[in-house]
């Protein structure tokens, strides 16, 4: 198995807003033990060579993020903010056209930035505002604007305060409705996405349009709340990662990184933070393409943040 002793230049990828993206994130959320672990990952990942940061308001967090920034800074790890891309989100009591424009200062205070590279709509769903259970229940969901939430994401992007701007969890159908009324058109849509749910229509689509597909869980979202092993257990990915002298891990980045879309990875863990970057030495085969294409294929976030069944999230994409 290769070893990663010097930093990686991980590949950046043109967004339709004209800014690059490195195509390798470090994915983060809030650990049960404090801001700690989340720091000395990112602080981690900084050595080795990430440059992306995937954040939420939802995700508890920001502060950490500010933390390892501030610390980075002053380490010398980087010289200057504008060396990393952060990403942060909208979350569903936000997700309304007035309160679109505070919630992104309240991120950009949290984290300690004057701007995001990228703001994204976490779903495209809203809950009453000031409703922060997790999962939401039926009488929490509130009708979603999506032109007025759009038009004030757009003037976020006009007032200097992030960059470029995108959706999460967008269907096919719910893209081709933005598109409709967009001034700017979102420049990425994050989505699940990994060799048990391969999403190739929406893809392809996104593809089309110029629109960069972000992968999140693309390992399977093992250790989640709605994640699976059914990556990293895979005996066909087993199989292919023996022939190569690889990881599980690393040949289903390897596959998500050969479909030309970028992802966000998250590991606390100091060898794999490194070992997630370590696929550019290697392509997978035919034959390992086929094997792949043989994987059972099942979406595991199926009603998002919602405690119930939501007829119309997926528009009919589930299988």
């Amino acid at each position: 198995m290769s070893s990663l002793t010097t930093k990686v230049e991980v590949p950046n990828v043109v967004l339709q807003s004209s800014f690059t993206m490195p195509l390798i994130g470090l994915g983060t959320a809030a650990e049960s033990n404090g801001d700690q672990p989340i720091k000395q990952a990112v602080l981690e990942a900084i050595k080795v060579g990430y440059r992306h940061f995937d954040t939420a308001s939802m995700y508890g967090s920001e502060q950490a993020l500010e933390q390892a920034i501030s610390e980075a800074l002053k380490l010398g790890l980087i010289n200057s903010r504008d060396q990393l891309f952060i990403t942060s989100k909208l979350w569903l009591p936000d997700n309304h056209p007035h309160l679109v424009l505070p919630s992104l200062q309240k991120s950009l205070q949290t984290l300690g930035l004057e701007y995001l590279d990228l703001y994204l709509i976490h779903w495209p769903m809203s809950a009453k505002p000031g409703t922060w259970d997790f999962p939401f229940q039926q009488e929490e969901i509130v009708p979603f604007d999506l032109k007025g939430v759009w038009a004030s994401m757009e003037e976020c992007h006009n007032l200097g305060l992030t960059k470029s701007i995108g959706v999460s969890n967008f269907s096919t159908k719910k893209l081709e409705h933005l598109l409709s009324f967009a001034t700017i058109p979102p420049a990425v849509n994050q989505v699940e996405m990994n060799a048990s749910w391969q999403q190739k229509n929406l893809t392809e689509y996104c593809k089309s349009k110029g629109i960069i597909v972000t992968a999140y869980s693309p390992l399977g979202g093992k250790g989640t709340i709605w994640g699976s092993n059914e990556v990293m257990d895979s005996e066909l990915l087993k199989e292919i990662a023996q022939a190569h002298g690889k990881t599980v891990a690393q040949v289903s980045l390897r596959w998500l990184y050969e479909q030309g879309v970028s992802f966000v990875v998250k590991s606390y863990n100091k060898e794999r933070i490194k070992q997630n970057l370590d696929i550019f030495d290697f392509t997978l085969t035919n034959d390992d393409y086929q094997k792949i294409s043989q994987i059972r294929q099942e979406r595991k976030v199926k009603n998002g943040p919602a405690g119930f069944l939501v007829a119309d999230l997926w528009d009919g994409e589930d299988y």
